[in-house]
């Protein structure tokens, strides 16, 4: 009896030590990663979000991926197209320091449904949806659901398809045990995250090097949180939940488009996700020698990619103006 009394002591002892481990590793990331901009309550939860360029001018929201934040867009991206458009980035409902109150809110729907309240509630319409990523996927959801609202896509290795398998590197964010991923986000989630970050950012940007800032300009400390981790979770499970009801949609998507990939992309195929997506009237572009994490490693490239997709849609929609 003594014996196990002291086992479970010493485990006990173990999971409280990963939890104040955790709790310092939170604390750095927040001060590391600053709250940017301004946060605007939606159903469910509320968008954190930055703001550039004149709001008079053709509007482009970028949505950022799985376990991301704004910061992968304010990196570098956000600033090249400033000045001719009116660019909002915003965390993803859970993400950075937006919300979300239930792990239901993680599905495709969900996510599109709230970043859509909170564009209505900023009285904008009409917008180029920039979706990295899973990101890529939300983007989809809201063309889907509101092609009104929406006048283009520029999709950045997006999430298009139902996946086989998890990629490898997000393996441990496969959780659907809600008690479970919470004692796992609270406890070693963070600690092992800050160990095995070098491998982790490795993976993620291959075959290009991670930029040695990436904690701090890209917000990557803000991924040394529980909620980050939950989240990420969450969205992991979500969306192998959602997506397939959202590919058998894609016969009704209505909003022009293209697609930019890195061609050697190892987190999501290029071929998989990008190529079917042309008979539904989105163009299929890859960049060589580029892998998944595009809009910070070819902030120039993307950036020429979403002027042409916006200008595009402009000439078209004032065509069918004139044509009316």
């Amino acid at each position: 009896m003594t014996t196990i009394l002291f086992i479970a002591l010493l485990i006990g002892g173990f999971f409280v030590g990963m939890n104040l481990w955790t709790r310092r590793l939170t604390r750095q990331g927040l001060k590391r990663v600053p709250q940017l901009g301004q946060i605007v309550p939606v159903r469910g939860g509320s968008i954190h979000y930055v703001e550039k360029g004149d709001p008079t001018k053709q509007t482009v929201i970028m949505i950022h991926g799985l376990a991301g934040q704004l910061q992968h867009f304010t990196y570098s991206l956000m600033d090249l197209l400033a000045d001719d458009y009116h660019i909002i980035a915003l965390d993803r409902p859970g993400c950075g320091y937006s919300t979300r109150d239930s792990a239901d809110l993680g599905r495709l729907p969900e996510q599109a449904r709230m970043i859509q309240e909170f564009l209505d509630t900023k009285g904008i319409s009409n917008a180029v949806l920039v979706g990295h990523s899973l990101g890529g996927a939300v983007s989809l959801a809201m063309a889907l659901e509101h092609p009104e609202k929406t006048k283009a896509l520029a999709l950045l290795a997006p999430l298009t398809q139902k996946l086989s398998n998890t990629p490898q590197v997000f393996k441990p964010l496969e959780i659907r045990t809600e008690w479970l991923r919470n004692f796992i986000g609270n406890t070693i989630a963070v600690p092992i995250s800050a160990k095995t970050a070098p491998h982790t950012l490795g993976a993620v940007f291959y075959p290009e090097p991670a930029p040695d800032d990436f904690l701090d300009r890209a917000g990557g400390a803000l991924g040394l949180r529980p909620s980050a981790f939950i989240t990420a979770s969450q969205d992991v499970v979500g969306v192998d939940e959602s997506i397939g009801a959202q590919v058998d949609r894609y016969t009704d998507l209505s909003v022009p488009g293209g697609i930019l990939y890195g061609a050697q992309d190892t987190i999501l195929s290029p071929t998989a996700n990008g190529a079917p997506m042309a008979r539904f009237g989105l163009s299929d572009e890859k960049i060589e020698g580029l892998g998944h994490m595009i809009p910070i490693t070819a902030p120039d490239a993307c950036a020429v990619f979403i002027r042409r997709i916006a200008d595009t849609a402009g000439v078209a929609a004032q065509q069918a103006t004139k044509a009316d």
